[in-house]
């Protein structure tokens, strides 16, 4: 399943809900994310992940605008500590899409492997186990997320979770 399946099932539920989530952000900012996460913890079960939006700018959570178009996780297999592709090739996609980049290892360390790609807009942190966006979508971060999933994580279109075996 592609990226942009998944985030755009996401903002359609959240639009779905928007009644109430700006009413609860009257009452509950704490509550409002609760909430929005419930929500998004549902789209990501229908993919076989574990989906979450972060807001980490105090006072994000009232750009309604943003829901699901920015900061969010994606969980796709908890106990995967090494990628099932060379991680090479990923920083190698990144840099073919995003040019100038900075794209680095990261998080080396007990066996675990990652890479990070910071942009002008936000930062994208791959690890073997999950992947988290920081910052909005643009058409390149979808793109390369979209790669990502299907060729880092295995995720197949029409096929919900990964086709990979837990490794550790």
């Amino acid at each position: 399943m592609s990226f942009s399946a998944i985030t755009q099932d996401l903002q359609n539920e959240l639009n779905s809900n928007m009644p109430q989530i700006r009413f609860l952000l009257k009452k509950s900012p704490a509550l409002t994310f609760t909430t929005i996460n419930e929500i998004s913890a549902k789209v990501g079960k229908k993919y076989n992940l574990s989906l979450s939006i972060n807001f980490p700018e105090r006072g994000k959570i009232e750009d309604f605008e943003s829901y699901g178009t920015e900061n969010i996780g994606m969980v796709i297999d908890r106990f995967r500590k090494t990628f099932p592709i060379q991680r090479e090739l990923i920083k190698s996609k990144a840099s073919e899409i995003f040019g100038d980049a900075q794209i680095q290892d990261a998080y080396i360390y007990e066996g675990k492997e990652g890479v990070r790609v910071v942009l002008d807009s936000g930062r994208l942190d791959i690890l073997p186990a999950s992947l988290h966006v920081w910052g909005k979508f643009d058409e390149k971060v979808i793109e390369f997320c979209n790669w990502l999933l299907t060729n880092c994580y295995q995720l197949k279109p029409g096929v919900k979770g990964a086709e990979s075996e837990v490794s550790s």
